[in-house]
């Protein structure tokens, strides 16, 4: 990992030379050397890396020298910080360097710059006396072995893979389901068995195993087999953050969402769940349980009205069943050895053709392999990712072998997780280790991920790739690896969201605490935090009073990225004011003390009054700024203009904008790649060049009225919409015709226009851009000009997923949509069709994901052998589906 902090800090220097070094001056020479040394260390320091049997005395070692490399970072850093600010107050001032000093001596922080180097080339120099007693040699750049094998062609085997492995748990789940009293039938209904008073009563069922076992494996399974028998299923993971409050929120959120915003206060919610639980037979899953009060204090909401109610539990302490009333504990058991061995190779041959027997030679040593991991599933799924990224040889899976020299008996989890961590190329370890930043079970967005990788600085450019398309790999990667999991994919095939395996997230914590890599707040007993963790700080659900603590102080001189989850259990925060239009507060949180910040992510901050975030203006080297699922915060849009030169990532959808639309200023702002706001642009700049610019979302159409446009030419994702009180769309075309590379067009008719309000029909088409037949995502919100109707032929061919919302059709567009031979997902919403009968009759070949969401129609027909690839439809619209007898699992 230190050797990926040297390249950052390299290309830091390396970028400071190329554009900087008319104003360097003397301190050009220093500069030079401190990048030619980093060069070199960096090849000692892949070769620790891979050297799997480094001392702690060779740790300390590297330590000591990712500690200069994080402290020349600084020193470059703040030189530019201080340059900045001499700049704000005299804008001219560089250009008067440069034209009265050609070897400039008088530049701000330039003569401290060049003081601090000097004391960083002796402190490098007294390291390196000492690298010959770890025997640690240089290793110089090549391949890093795993990485080295098509990863874009795996992900497209990969998606015609079934991810869930269920080996092992087929009898499990037909004893739970007995426990349950729910005969495991094939039919959609249960078996009519003896009903009396002892099986009416509410009983709760605990599942225990450790950790890698199966257990919420096996009650996805139940859950799913239990459709039929319970009116009311839910699904809660628990954790060991365990909120009652938060908890009970959120299954009254699942039952009837209104009645949430009328609750004061716990009572409240106890009392709405227990009138409406009822009313039905509920099956309630509470997940990885950890605390024996969860029962205690949940159960009050739990009634028992007698009618077959149940309440199953998974935990890895035995003692959490004995709490439960009416206890039935069931006791997972370990895979037997032949189980084992299926379970490694279904992982480690994922990629072959079914057909494709295994060969005798490795079967014999996959046997060796599977006996390693003691019966327990998720080491056998993760040393099959690692085989699965070998070579399909003999040797090569000896060689897997021969580095698991452990004890017969076999080894704990946490030791073949270790491995996969130790196999992994180096670039993608420090990916692994920033997985500790996200709470547990946290649902975690592919995209947001990437993003703050290349602003870290992770992701390398190269192979002809951009660093989005890179961090994607490295996503799969550590996905094939199995270190990620439960990923849906986008209809692209690439990963969308994930989440990560409590053990594995542990570990993610543990390596994460031995390299310093970050820091968490409040903080864990007993773990000390070093200067270099300060560097990267998760504040999670430590509420606002950590702002005007003395933590602030210590840790924003260091701190690089930031990344705030809000306290979700907090009634001060659950029910907050009607959003910033009252009372503001303006005593939290100064981000102007954290002067080096790179990344700045905020998620579930909800604040109880209308707070405006400061400081943001002073941040010159932030190049990610991201909101999530944030209440009640404000910025002042101006703060974007001007100083923020770096910025890269602004993500601003779910917060309000003061001066309610972005500035245009922004554009002054060269490195922009993705830019996101609830607002819209009105207008484009003709004098920039934007391309970087990779999504921009939302951009007026009156901003299409110039005929000269920017340089778009690498702009993936566009969303367009009308501006209140208009509906312009004159100059869209003459855009579209500049926009080269586009692969998703979103478009959105203002609800606010009252003058034509209709899509016309050369946007509908948008046949004028360039990339038109390869455009992949479409979106359309709003209806389409009267006398529009859908036809397939003049749609994108190779349209993979399409949206349509409001579009007030009056002719049924599902056999034209059938003939999309490229739909991966269809979404129909609102007043899609003014009918009230959809029909099916062929088409949809590869169609995976079906979402009807309140549609006016009131019955869906699906003929005999359409939607032959039909995994998940969501039907929100509550009208009747007619599917034929392979699809009519979806009807229930």
């Amino acid at each position: 990992m230190e050797a990926a902090v040297m390249q950052f800090v390299v290309g830091k220097l390396g970028n400071m030379i190329s554009n900087e070094a008319q104003l360097l001056g003397g301190v050009k020479d220093q500069v030079e050397w401190a990048q030619t040394k980093l060069m070199e260390i960096r090849c000692y320091l892949r070769d620790a890396d891979s050297n799997k049997t480094t001392s702690a005395l060779a740790e300390n070692w590297l330590s000591q020298l990712r500690d200069v490399a994080y402290r020349m970072e600084d020193v470059v850093d703040t030189f530019h910080l201080e340059l900045e600010n001499e700049c704000k107050k005299d804008p001219d001032l560089l250009d008067k360097i440069k034209s009265l000093f050609p070897n400039p001596t008088r530049v701000p922080g330039l003569h401290k710059l060049g003081k601090e180097l000097d004391k960083i080339k002796l402190q490098f120099e007294e390291i390196l006396k000492s690298k010959n007693d770890y025997r640690i040699d240089p290793l110089h750049d090549q391949d890093s072995g795993s990485g080295a094998f098509d990863l874009s062609k795996r992900r497209e085997v990969y998606q015609d893979v079934d991810e869930t492995e269920v080996v092992g748990l087929n009898a499990a789940r037909k004893d739970i389901l007995d426990l349950l009293l729910i005969h495991d039938e094939t039919s959609t209904l249960p078996q009519k068995r003896k009903r009396d008073q002892e099986t009416s009563k509410r009983a709760v069922i605990t599942i225990v195993g450790p950790g890698g076992l199966g257990k919420t494996t096996l009650a996805h399974m139940v859950y799913r087999r239990a459709k039929a028998y319970f009116g009311i299923r839910m699904m809660l993971i628990v954790s060991q953050q365990f909120s009652r409050i938060d908890l009970l929120r959120k299954m009254l959120s699942k039952l009837d969402n209104s009645r949430l915003e009328r609750c004061k206060d716990v009572i409240d919610l106890i009392e709405n769940l227990k009138e409406l639980l009822s009313r039905n037979r509920y099956l309630i899953i509470l997940d990885d349980v950890w605390d024996t009060k969860v029962w205690e204090q949940l159960k009050d909401a739990l009634p028992d009205v007698e009618n077959e109610s149940r309440v199953l539990m998974t935990t890895r302490d035995k003692k959490v069943g004995k709490s439960a009333d009416m206890r039935k504990t069931y006791k997972l058991r370990y895979l037997d050895d032949n189980e084992s061995l299926e379970l490694l190779l279904k992982k480690a041959r994922q990629f072959q053709k079914p057909s494709e027997r295994c060969p005798d030679d490795l079967c014999k040593i996959a046997v060796q392999l599977s006996k390693k991991c003691k019966g327990l599933p998720l080491a056998l799924i993760v040393l099959g990712g690692i085989l699965s990224l070998e070579k399909q040889t003999y040797s090569a899976w000896d060689r897997v072998l021969r580095t698991m020299n452990w004890p017969e008996q076999g080894i704990d989890c946490m030791d073949v997780l270790n491995m996969s961590y130790d196999h992994m190329p180096y670039e993608v370890k420090q990916c692994f280790l920033y997985l500790a930043f996200f709470p547990e079970d946290h649902k975690i967005r592919a995209n947001r991920l990437i993003k703050m990788w290349i602003a870290e600085g992770f992701i390398p450019q190269k192979d002809n790739k951009t660093m989005e398309e890179k961090a994607e790999d490295y996503l799969e990667l550590l996905f094939q690896r199995c270190m990620v999991q439960e990923a849906v994919r986008s209809p692209n095939g690439l990963i969308k969201y994930f989440k990560v395996h409590d053990l594995i997230r542990e570990l993610a914590i543990k390596l994460s605490r031995e390299k310093k890599f970050h820091t968490v707040f409040p903080k864990a007993k007993g773990v000390h935090q070093s200067d270099s963790a300060y560097r990267r700080v998760l504040l999670e659900s430590c509420g606002t009073q950590f702002w005007k603590s003395e933590n602030v102080g210590k840790m924003s001189q260091k701190t690089r990225s930031l990344i705030w989850f809000g306290q979700e259990n907090n009634l001060f925060n659950l029910w907050p004011s009607p959003p910033c239009l009252h009372k503001k507060e303006n005593n939290l949180p100064k981000f102007a003390e954290f002067r080096l910040l790179t990344v700045l992510e905020i998620v579930n901050v909800k604040m109880s009054k209308c707070t405006e975030l400061k400081g943001l203006d002073r941040l010159i080297h932030l190049k990610y700024l991201g909101f999530k699922d944030c209440e009640n915060i404000e910025i002042d849009c101006r703060c974007f203009s001007g100083r923020m030169k770096n910025l890269e990532t602004l993500d601003l959808r779910s917060i309000h904008l003061k001066d309610f639309m972005p500035p245009t200023d922004i554009w002054t702002i060269d490195t922009l790649r993705h830019v996101q706001v609830h607002a819209y642009f009105p207008i484009l700049p003709t004098d920039r060049d934007l391309s970087n610019l990779q999504t921009l979302k939302w951009l007026s159409t009156t901003a299409c009225r110039s005929s000269q446009f920017p340089n778009l030419n690498n702009l993936l994702k566009l969303g367009l919409t009308t501006p209140h009180h208009s509906n312009e769309w004159d100059g869209v075309p003459d855009l579209l015709k500049n926009l080269p590379s586009l692969v998703s067009l979103y478009i959105a008719v203002s609800i606010y226009a009252l003058n034509n309000p209709y899509i016309p029909q050369n946007i509908v088409y948008p046949r004028e851009l360039p990339n038109y037949s390869n455009l992949k995502t479409l979106e359309l919100n709003g209806a389409w000009s009267e006398g529009v109707t859908l036809k397939e032929s003049l749609l994108p061919p190779h349209l993979v997923k399409l949206k349509l919302v409001d579009s007030k059709l009056r002719e049924d567009p599902m056999p034209e949509l059938g003939k999309l031979k490229s739909l991966n997902k269809l979404e129909l919403h609102y007043s899609v069709y003014i009918g009230e009968q959809m029909n099916c009759p062929e088409g949809f070949p590869v169609l995976q994901t079906l979402v009807l969401y309140y549609l006016n129609v009131k019955v869906l027909t699906v003929g005999k052998g359409v939607m032959p690839k039909l995994k998940n439809l969501r039907n929100s619209s509550h009208l009747r589906l007619n599917m034929p007898p392979e699809l009519r699992h979806f009807q229930r």
